[in-house]
């Protein structure tokens, strides 16, 4: 296809995400106790768009061209880079809204950053390459491009303590990399993703008419999950996305507690429309 030569031509490391199986950026497992914090650098997980930079143009995971002004990208240095969008916390949607336009407008643009957390097919542990990203990020002098910040803990509950200063101050949460992980894509226990409630993807696959004060309008999605579980996903969604739903097709983000014997999670509740595809 055109997206597949545009890849194969440019070097960039992402490939369409729901090519079923072919996943081609690493991907967090969920975080569970007990795990070896020594072996892990740390960071804040910030709720931005995931952009990859191949050294002329900016891409979602899945692909799609992001037009960033030229301005933001002159600068930027040629090595591939692999990171996130970000505005600030609790700003996801103005983010969005800014990253998904056609035509970039340069006032929303001043107040992005690109926070870069990995370099794609890079040589070394994680740790080297995080000291690679930190030393590329001063090089350039870009204002607007930084590396994000990797750190230590030294056990469980320090771990703990910190995921709740970040959550207080607005922060989604925490992701965890093995510090002497080669560069790897997929979902990978590599990298561990630790957040109040958790959360996961599904793609829209159907819609269920609303009853009573929905009666008119969408009651539910019916989504299906990358490992083939189906459900209804009708908790978390506001009047105006019941009475223009995500299409059949579109990527959700829904979170929930736990799973059920049968891979069902349970209490899952809407949190958004993927909007990088």
């Amino acid at each position: 296809t055109r997206r597949t030569l545009l890849f194969a031509l440019t070097g960039c490391p992402f490939a369409p995400l729901f090519a079923k199986n072919s996943t081609q950026v690493l991907l967090a497992q969920e975080y569970r106790d007990g795990v070896d914090i020594s072996q892990f650098l740390v960071s804040e997980k910030f709720d931005g768009v995931r952009a990859c930079w191949d050294g002329r143009s900016l891409f979602t995971r899945t692909g799609r061209a992001i037009a960033a002004p030229a301005w933001f990208t002159r600068s930027l240095p040629t090595t591939p880079l692999d990171g996130e969008l970000w505005l600030a916390r609790n700003k996801f949607d103005t983010l969005s809204s800014t990253v998904r336009k056609n035509v970039p407008i340069d006032e929303e643009w001043r107040a992005v950053t690109y926070l870069i957390f990995e370099l794609p097919d890079a040589p070394g542990t994680f740790e080297n390459r995080a000291a690679r990203i930190a030393e590329i990020v001063r090089a350039a002098g870009v204002p607007h491009l930084r590396a994000v910040e990797q750190f230590r803990v030294k056990d469980e509950s320090t771990l703990k303590a910190k995921l709740k200063a970040v959550v207080s101050q607005g922060g989604e949460g925490l992701m965890l990399h093995r510090a002497d992980a080669s560069y790897v894509v997929g979902r990978s226990d590599t990298l561990l993703k630790l957040k109040p409630v958790r959360d996961a993807e599904a793609i829209v696959v159907g819609h269920t008419a609303g009853r009573g004060k929905n009666q008119g309008k969408l009651g539910a999605l019916e989504v299906e999950t990358e490992q083939g579980v189906r459900f209804k996903l009708g908790t978390g969604l506001t009047d105006a996305q019941r009475e223009n739903p995500p299409a059949i097709g579109r990527t959700v983000t829904y979170t929930f507690r736990d799973l059920t014997p049968k891979g069902s999670p349970r209490f899952a509740s809407f949190l958004r429309v993927r909007e990088d595809e």
